[in-house]
C-alpha cells in the first residue's frame, strides 16, 4: 500500500447527518437567537408594505383608483399579495416560523433561567487583589455585620468562615426572559384576533342606515372562528356628514375636520342616542370599533324613461379622481328602463367653474356650486342579469361596451347640469335629472380581541428590555481578618466595569462607616 493510500485511509472521514442530523441541525437553527431576530427583522420589514400600498381591508377605493390609473402595477402588486399583506401567504410563513422560534428560544432559557436563580454565590477567592475591583479597610468588622450590611444593599448573601460572598442584578435574565415571552404574547394575540377578530367596511350615504350584520357589508372579513352570531347587534343612522376646508392662503382646499352626526342605537332594545364620529375616534361599542375612514360625493338623480315612469331615483356614490377638487366619476345604471336599458357616464364636480377651452373643473372641493357634466348616455344590455358580479363604478364590461348604442357624448351636453336641470335623451327614450346632493362615508368596523394583550404585551417587552440593557449582574465578595477587611468585585455584564467603578466604591465607603451611617 503506497504512501498515498495508507495516508487516505488514516484521513478522519466526515460523518453523515441522516435524517435525524438534519432535524436536529434544522431545529437548533431556528431556535437560535439569530434566526430569531431575523425572523424578527423580516417581519417588520414585511410590514412596510401594509403602510405604503392601500389594503383593500382598509381602503378599497384606493385600491380600485390604483387598478384604474396603473393596471399593470395592480396586477404585480395583488400577484405578490401587496394589496392584503397581512392575510398573505409569505407574511404568515415568517409569523408561524418566528413563533416557532421564540418557542424554541423561551424554552432552554427558562431551564437555565431557573437553575441560575437557585443557584448561589461562589465562595470570596483567597486573593481578591487580583479581581478588577478591590480595597482594603482597617478595622474589625465580623462576617455577619458584613452580611447585614450588604443584605441591606440588596445582595443576595452567602457566608462562609472569615469570607462573604454577594451578588445582584438577577433581574437582568429575568428582563431578558419576560421579553421573548412578551413577544410570544404578541404573536399569540395577533393569532387570537386573527381567529376570533374580524373587519369590515361598508358604504353609507347621508340619510341611510347601517345594521351590523354580515350582509349589510360591502366587504367582510371574518376570523376562522367567527360566526353570524358574534357580531355586536347594534346599529346606526348617518344623519349627516361634515367636513370643514382651508379657504385661503396656500393650502386652500387642505380639509381640516371631518365629522360625522351619528344616531346610535347600541342594540336593538336601546334607545338612540346622538355621537360624533370623527378621524381616529371611533364608535366603540363592548369592544367593536368603528373607524372613518374615507368621504366622498353621491349626487342625487331621476331618470324617466321612454314610457314617462320613473325607472331610477337615488343617491349615487361616486369615486373620487381628484382628491384635490373632488372631482368625482359617477356610474348611473338603469335596467328596468323601457323600452331599452340606460346607462350614463357622469363627473360630478362639487364647485364647478368653466375653462377657457370651453371645459369645466372643479376648483375648491367643498360643495359651492355643485355641477354634473353627462360624459355619456348609453341604451342596451348592460349585461346585468347575466349572473355575474359588476362593480358599481363601471357602466358594463369592455365586451358589453361594444354592444352598447351611444345617445349622448361629452360634445352634445356642452354645459353640466346644476341642480334642478335635466338633459333628454334622443329618439324619446327619456331624460336625466340632477336633484341633489349628499355625501357618504366609508367605515371600517373592526373587532380584535387581542388588541388589549398585545398593548399590555408591547409594554411588558419595553420595560424588560429596558432591563435587561440597563441592569448589571455583578459581586462582591468579601474577606475579614485580624484589623483588616479586604473587598473585592467584579461584574458579570460586558461592557459595564466602568458603571460598577462608582458602586464598589460606595460599597467599600459603607463596609468601612460605622453603624450609624449604614441604612
Amino acid at each position: 500500500m503506497s504512501v498515498q493510500e495508507l495516508a487516505k485511509k488514516q484521513a478522519p472521514q466526515q460523518a453523515a447527518l441522516g435524517p435525524v442530523g438534519w432535524l436536529r441541525w434544522t431545529w437548533r437553527t431556528l431556535t437560535s437567537m439569530k434566526t430569531a431576530l431575523i425572523l424578527l427583522f423580516l417581519l417588520a420589514l414585511g410590514s412596510v408594505p401594509g403602510s405604503l400600498v392601500p389594503q383593500r381591508g382598509v381602503d378599497p377605493d384606493k385600491v380600485a383608483r390604483l387598478y384604474e390609473q396603473n393596471p399593470t402595477l395592480a396586477e404585480w402588486y395583488d400577484r405578490f399579495q401587496l394589496f392584503e399583506v397581512f392575510t398573505s401567504v409569505w407574511f404568515a410563513a415568517v409569523y408561524l416560523l418566528l413563533f416557532t422560534s421564540l418557542i424554541g428560544c423561551i424554552i432552554p432559557r427558562t431551564a437555565v433561567y431557573l437553575r441560575e436563580v437557585r443557584r448561589k454565590p461562589p465562595a470570596a477567592p483567597k486573593r481578591l487583589s487580583r479581581l478588577p475591583h478591590s480595597a482594603s479597610i482597617e478595622g474589625e468588622l465580623s462576617v455577619e455585620e458584613v452580611a447585614r450590611r450588604l443584605r441591606k444593599m440588596r445582595f443576595r448573601v452567602v457566608t462562609g468562615d472569615g469570607w462573604v460572598s454577594a451578588e445582584k442584578g438577577y433581574l437582568r435574565e429575568t428582563g431578558n426572559l419576560v421579553f421573548h415571552v412578551a413577544l410570544l404574547g404578541i404573536l399569540l394575540a395577533i393569532g387570537s384576533g386573527s381567529l376570533f377578530g374580524y373587519r369590515g367596511n361598508v358604504l353609507v350615504v347621508e340619510g341611510a342606515g347601517f345594521a351590523n350584520t354580515v350582509a349589510a357589508y360591502d366587504r367582510f372579513m371574518p376570523g376562522n372562528q367567527v360566526s353570524a352570531e358574534s357580531l355586536e347587534p347594534f346599529s346606526f343612522t348617518l344623519d349627516k356628514f361634515d367636513v370643514a376646508y382651508q379657504v385661503t392662503g396656500d393650502k386652500r382646499g387642505q380639509a381640516l375636520d371631518y365629522t360625522a352626526h351619528l344616531k346610535v342605537n347600541d342594540s336593538p332594545q336601546a334607545p338612540a342616542r346622538d355621537y360624533a364620529l370623527k378621524v381616529n375616534e371611533p364608535l366603540e361599542i363592548n369592544g367593536t370599533q368603528t373607524y372613518l375612514i374615507g368621504n366622498g360625493y353621491a349626487p342625487l338623480f331621476r331618470v324617466t324613461d321612454g314610457e314617462g315612469q320613473v325607472a331610477f331615483e337615488g343617491a349615487v356614490p361616486c369615486l373620487i379622481e381628484e382628491k384635490a377638487t373632488m372631482t368625482s366619476g359617477c356610474v348611473v345604471k338603469v335596467p328596468d328602463a323601457k323600452p331599452g336599458q340606460l346607462g350614463f357616464l357622469l363627473q360630478f364636480l362639487p364647485t364647478s367653474v368653466p375653462l377657457v377651452d370651453g371645459r369645466y373643473a372643479s376648483a375648491f372641493p367643498g360643495e359651492l356650486n355643485p355641477e354634473v357634466q353627462v360624459l355619456g348616455a348609453f341604451t342596451g344590455d348592460l349585461g346585468m342579469r347575466s349572473g355575474e358580479p359588476q362593480s358599481v363604478y363601471t357602466l358594463a364590461e369592455p365586451e358589453d361596451m361594444k354592444k352598447l348604442k351611444p345617445l349622448l357624448m361629452g360634445d352634445d351636453v356642452p354645459k353640466p347640469l346644476a341642480v334642478g336641470q335635466s338633459v333628454q335623451l334622443p329618439d324619446g327614450l327619456g331624460k336625466l335629472e340632477f336633484t341633489g346632493v349628499k355625501q357618504w362615508i366609508t367605515l371600517q368596523t373592526a373587532y380584535d380581541p387581542g388588541r388589549v394583550p398585545a398593548l399590555v404585551s408591547a409594554a411588558a417587552a419595553v420595560v424588560a428590555i429596558a432591563a435587561s440593557l440597563m441592569i448589571r449582574r455583578r459581586r462582591v465578595f468579601v474577606r475579614v481578618g485580624e484589623g483588616r477587611v479586604d473587598v473585592g468585585g467584579l461584574t458579570r455584564t460586558e461592557g459595564s466595569a466602568a458603571g460598577f467603578t462608582e458602586e464598589f466604591a460606595e460599597i467599600v465607603q459603607v463596609l468601612s462607616a460605622g453603624d450609624k451611617d449604614v441604612r
